[in-house]
Order: C-alpha cells, then structure tokens, then sequence
C-alpha cells in the first residue's frame, strides 16, 4: 500500500509530501492543476521512462519518493531479489538531475533503474489515460488472456522449443544453399586451402621478414658501423687504438699504485674496461666473420612479403593468425561440404523431432489460452452487467496462425454491444465510454489474482457520464475493498465514492506557478462536489446534490462492508 508520496522539483510541483490511505483515495481538480504530474512522478520514483523536460524550471534536479507497507507476498518476491524491506516498509525513490543523470535507491541502498521497474511492478500498478488504446489492438488482447492464465510455464517452455526449431531450421536452410552451389564452393575451398598450407606460414613470420627486411636494406652501413668501431677499439699496428690507450694508462697506474694506494681504484676501473673491451672486440670480430649475406636474399623476403599482404586482400585478413585460421576453416567447411547429404538428413530428423516438440508445446499453450479466454470473457460480462453494460456480449476468439515467438495464436477480443447483433472486434465498434468500462472490468478481474496492492486509475471515467458513471465509481469503491486504490477524475460521481479525496490546485504569482495538494475534510468536500456538479456556479441545488451523492455513497459503503 502507498502510504507516502514525496515530489520535489517535478514541472509545477514545488515541494509537497501527499500521505494516502487504504481503500479509495480520489484526486480532483481543475484541466491543468497538475493531477497527472503525481502519476508521473509515482512513475519516477518506480522507475518509468521520465523526460528531463519534467524538471522544474530553473532547478537542478527532480526528485520522488514513494514509501509502500508491503505484504507478505510482496516480502517474499523481494526475497528472491535480494532485497530486504524494513519494519515491512519499501522507499523507492528516485532523483533526475538537468543533465539527464538519473540515481535510484530502495531504502537508502542505491539500484539500478532495471531493479526499481522490477520492483515497482510488484508494488502497484498503473493504469494510464492512454491504456484504453491497448483494447483497439487485436495483438495486445493475447497479453490480457495470457496475464489471466498465469501460463508463464507453458510460454517459456513453448519459447524454448521455438527458438530450437528456429535454429535448426536456419542451419539446414544455409546447408541447402550451400549444397546449391557445392562443386564451385568445393574448387575455392581446395584452392584457397592449398595455397595456405603451401605457404607454410608461422604466425610470428611477418614480424620476423620486417626485421630482416630492415637489416638487409641497411646492411652496407651496419657493417661499415661495425668495421669503424673494431678498428677504433683495437687497430692494427700502425695506429694506435682505444684498447692500446687503455692498455697503456693501465701500466703506467700499476706502477704509480705501488707508491700511492689511493690510485689502486682507479687502476682497477681501467682493467675492467679493458676487459670489457677485449670482451667486445672478440664479439665484433665474430659478428664480421659470420655475418651472412646471401645473393638475392632481399629480393626474397620482398617475395615473401608481398605474398601475405596478397593473402590478406584476397581472404580479408589482417594478421598472418587469421590467414592460418581462415586456412582452418577451408579445411573444416570442405569436410562438412563433402558430408552435406547425410548432414542434411540427420538435420532433417533432428528438424521433424523439434517440430513435434515445438506443436506440442503450442498446443499446450493454446489449451491455456482457451481455457482462460472462455472463463474471462464469462467474468467480463458479469462485470460488464454491474457496470449498466448487461446486454453486451463478450468473446475471446483465439484462431490458430502461424508460430512466431508468441504461440501459434491470434487473440482477439469480440463484442456484441446489443442483443441480436453479430459479435465483431472490439476496436471497430466499441465508443469510449464502452472502452473504459471494458478496461475496468478486465482490470478488475486480473487485479483479483495479483499480489499488487495497489492500483492507480488515471481518467478511468474517459467518455462516460450519468448511470454508466455511478457505476464505475461502485465499481472501483468495490475494487478498494480488497486493494488500496488511487483514482484522478472530473466526475461528481466517482469522486463521492472515495474515503479520502485529495484537492488539486494550481496557484500563480507574478513569478512562479505551482501545485499543492491538500486532504479534504467532510465540509470541504461537499462545497468542491457542487463545483464539480455545477461547473463555475455552485448553487443551494448543486449543494443538495453534492449532499446526496456523499450520503448515498457512504450508505451504499456501509451496506457492501
């Protein structure tokens, strides 16, 4: 049950805090007060779609909060949440900032947006101006019989064997076409394969060739660079070279040493260079014997070269691995090209199986369907019969189609709204006020089964006036025995049936517009009644009116409780 409603900063919502009862809570006011504007942020706070445009002008942010007692049932779906209430207490709420960044938190611990639609749907259940609309399209009919069934098994269960079906069916269509086009696909598979295994290629190879590549190109000066630096390390005997210098500061320090023990380090520094020099020119003149410089040895690796890059255009790779690889699946896709025709029988077996699985599990689900479209359509007439609609008739005609991912049925909703007539689609005869009166019994109908608490009519009175009005509002004073209800209207009628009515007003200064909301007490809602009643004027007889209509709901609430 929504106990609490907290709103800041949404369009012409200051900052209110609007606290609700069980039962019947209605919601008057004037076209533009802003009633819908608290639908939409309980829609925040659950975690709706909300435009940024809904931000207050020149505020930072918007914010709703919406605190719920929650039941037993509701408890234990939180449970396989993981998601604990507190003292059987949920807070959703919800904060949009002007750049668009949104957070949501559940009892203080922040959610993603995913959990709080989750949640919230667990919680209440809204029922917009607009949802009547869902009634004039004939594939939004097999989600109202589907909710009433609770076939989620069979529906999962016939999902499952359709998308098996499904993908086995793709399979064999793509083997088919291959088949179509075998001996061709087999030439090119053998060819492309023989010209990758022939190229022996190394995943590491193309690294490799570029830095032979390198080394080749630039060998002239790798080796003069080599040859400089041996001769000016070691020389020959006409000139002197760094190790003959070295050599000789080493002697004339071994000497100089034995009379000063400070110059022993120094001695012991040029010994190790010159070791480390020896050590060096040892390794450059082993680099200049071994250096090798095969005759055409460039023009190969340019060969070998230009030959991966040819592969990579002809087969679309990138790298030397996705050549190999591609060469793989060559290989891999010619061995089942040339086992098609028993791959193609064995898929045809394993395709007729699926389909005797998948019809099976569509019959199952049509079954459900039946079931609950006969015992819907029954209950929607008797609801229909208290809401001055007794001589309508109502079917759920269920027609076998095509399987898609739904079932292999079409759903739809018939109606005879006279005796004697044809039953026809719902969408093409039915008037708005026939509609909403429809949408409320089938409302009321599902609301039975569901641990939802509580329900939110917005304009559910759409299109009615007078008798077909009175009856509404008994039947959603009705509905409020067993859920809380929250209900907007612009009629005298229904609104007399609430046990709280709430007052939605709009005021304006020279610099700021907004809304406030205020609980009624039983004087105030008699004077706001005869306005309803009277439009501008309010009269001794729209008063008396106002009167009677209040008497008569609480005598009607007493008789019914």
């Amino acid at each position: 049950m929504l106990t609490e409603l907290q709103i800041r900063n949404v369009a012409i919502i200051d900052d209110i805090t609007v606290e609700f009862g069980p039962g019947f809570n209605v919601m008057t006011g004037e076209t533009g007060a802003g009633k819908s504007i608290l639908i939409d942020s309980i829609n925040m706070a659950m975690g709706g779609r909300t435009p940024k445009d809904l931000i207050r002008s020149g505020a930072e942010y918007a914010f709703s909060q919406a605190v719920f007692e929650v039941s037993a049932a509701v408890k234990e779906k939180l449970a396989e949440l993981e998601l604990e209430p507190e003292d059987d207490t949920v807070m959703l709420s919800r904060r949009i900032t002007a750049e668009g960044k949104s957070s949501c938190r559940l009892n203080g611990r922040t959610i993603p947006l995913s959990v709080a639609r989750e949640v919230g749907g667990l919680l209440l259940n809204i029922h917009g101006q607009h949802d009547n609309q869902a009634l004039l399209v004939p594939s939004k009919h097999r989600g109202f019989v589907d909710e009433f069934a609770g076939n989620i098994n069979e529906r999962e269960n016939y999902a499952r064997r359709f998308a098996v079906y499904t993908e086995l069916s793709k399979r064999y269509e793509e083997l088919k076409s291959a088949e179509t086009d075998k001996e061709r696909r087999i030439e090119l598979l053998r060819f492309h394969k023989s010209e990758i295994e022939a190229a022996a290629l190394r995943p590491e190879e193309e690294d490799e060739l570029n830095t032979r590549l390198d080394f080749l190109e630039n060998s002239e000066r790798i080796m003069s660079g080599v040859y400089d630096a041996y001769e000016r390390l070691y020389g020959d005997e006409s000139e002197s070279s760094a190790y003959d210098l070295l050599s000789g500061a080493e002697r004339a320090l071994a000497e100089a040493s034995d009379y000063d023990s400070r110059l022993k380090q120094f001695y012991e520094t040029i010994s190790s260079a010159l070791a480390d020099i020896d050590d060096v020119t040892r390794e450059l003149k082993s680099y200049i014997d071994h250096a090798e410089f095969e005759p055409g040895e460039i023009d190969t690796v340019h060969e070998r070269l230009a030959m991966i890059s040819d592969f990579k255009r002809k087969f679309g790779c990138r790298t030397v691995e996705e050549i190999i690889a591609y060469g793989e699946n060559c290989k891999t896709e010619l061995e089942t090209i040339e086992n098609l025709e028993g791959e193609l029988a064995a898929l045809k077996a394993e395709i007729e199986k699926a389909g005797e699985e998948l019809s099976t599990a569509a019959d199952a689900l049509t079954a459900s369907r039946r079931r609950a479209g006969d015992r819907l359509a029954e209950l929607v007439m008797n609801e229909l019969k208290e809401l001055d609609m007794s001589g309508v008739e109502f079917e759920v005609r269920i027609t076998p189609v095509d399987y898609t991912i739904n079932g292999g049925d079409g759903v739809e909703f018939m109606i005879s709204a006279n005796p004697g007539e044809d039953l026809k689609p719902l969408g093409k005869i039915a008037s708005g006020g026939e509609m909403s009166r429809i949408m409320l019994a089938i409302k009321s109908i599902l609301s039975k089964g569901d641990i939802v608490d509580t329900l939110i009519f917005d304009e559910i009175d759409t299109g009615v006036s007078g008798r077909a009005a009175q009856r509404i509002s008994e039947k959603i004073c009705g509905i409020s025995r067993e859920k809380q209800v929250l209900c907007i209207t612009h009629l005298a009628q229904i609104a007399s049936m609430g046990d709280r009515q709430y007052l939605i007003e709009k005021t304006s200064s020279d610099s700021e517009t907004k809304t406030e909301v205020r609980l009624l007490g039983d004087d105030e809602r008699g004077a706001v009644l005869a306005r309803m009643i009277g439009g501008v004027s309010v009269t001794d007889t729209t008063r008396k009116a106002a009167a009677e209509m209040l008497a008569q709901a609480r005598n009607l609430k007493q008789r019914r409780d």
